[in-house]
């Protein structure tokens, strides 16, 4: 056998070894928050409180709101920012990761060649660094501080009736899953089940059980949060009374927030 296609085989064989030791090197991380560009947010809150989601807090200048945080738990956010004259169109803008150990996670990825922004501190107190993927899209990564807003809102604003207490992923329109994919693996993130035409699902890592999953742009156009509930009819039920539009499926529930983006709730 000639060494190139012995190299090659070498190659895809390794290939998941070397994910999976990726996977077990890195700290365990969990979805911190996902960020999103609303173009009304009157409408937007409104539609969290129906799903029974309190405002944790909210970041304001010049008396109007810049940044509103939706709370699911004392670890979990959506973070809403209005759009304004000139700013870029509704939809996605960054999801981020909990670690432990920022700092010792910067050196990890930059060990690894990945190019992250300085450790610095949040406006809201808490520890801060970036990565962008090749779409040229971040990914933030956080620490959570004692006495930042997140850490003093501990045990607050837990809606009692609140829809979902875990924000269990977040799917991502991409141009090319492939590249990103393969670059979520390089930050430690593992493949679930091999790529399906309806998109690629990567574990986090650690034992959250938490996902991100990439979804072809041509196929799905908008951002999708995955919650996770103990029963789905009585999700059903809620949503229906809160006068929300639902699509059933075997074995998830889908509702769309009003900027079209994708709501799934899937049973725990």
């Amino acid at each position: 056998m000639r060494p190139f296609f012995l190299a090659a085989i070498l190659a895809l064989v390794l290939r998941p070894v070397i994910a999976e030791q990726l996977s077990q090197q890195t700290p365990a991380l969990s979805i911190a928050h996902a960020a999103m560009r609303v173009s009304d947010l009157t409408k937007s809150r409104e539609f969290y409180r129906k799903l029974g989601f309190e405002e944790a807090f909210v970041l304001e200048k010049n008396g109007s709101p810049t940044e509103v945080f939706i709370k699911v738990n004392d670890r979990q956010f959506i973070e809403l920012y209005p759009r304004e004259n000139n700013t870029p169109t509704p939809g996605f803008m960054h999801i981020c990761f909990e670690s432990s150990d920022l700092e010792g996670l910067s050196r990890i990825y930059q060990q690894r060649g990945v190019s992250t922004t300085t450790v610095t501190r949040g406006s809201a107190g808490n520890l801060l660094f970036s990565v962008k993927y090749p779409e040229q899209q971040v990914i933030e990564f956080t620490e959570y501080m004692p006495g930042s807003m997140h850490s003093n809102d501990r045990s607050k604003h837990l809606g009692v009736n609140r829809i979902s207490k875990h924000f269990a992923g977040v799917g991502m329109p991409t141009e090319d899953p492939a590249v990103v994919v393969a670059f979520y693996k390089k930050l430690g993130f593992r493949l679930t089940t091999p790529a399906q035409a309806n998109g690629t699902k990567l574990l986090l890592p650690g034992p959250s059980g938490e996902i991100v999953k990439m979804l072809p742009r041509g196929r799905a156009t908008e951002f999708t949060i995955f919650f996770s509930v103990s029963d789905l009819r009585a999700t059903i039920s809620v949503l229906r009374n809160a006068h929300l539009s639902v699509d059933k499926y075997q074995s998830t529930l889908s509702i769309v927030d009003p900027d079209g983006n994708s709501i799934v709730f899937v049973k725990n």
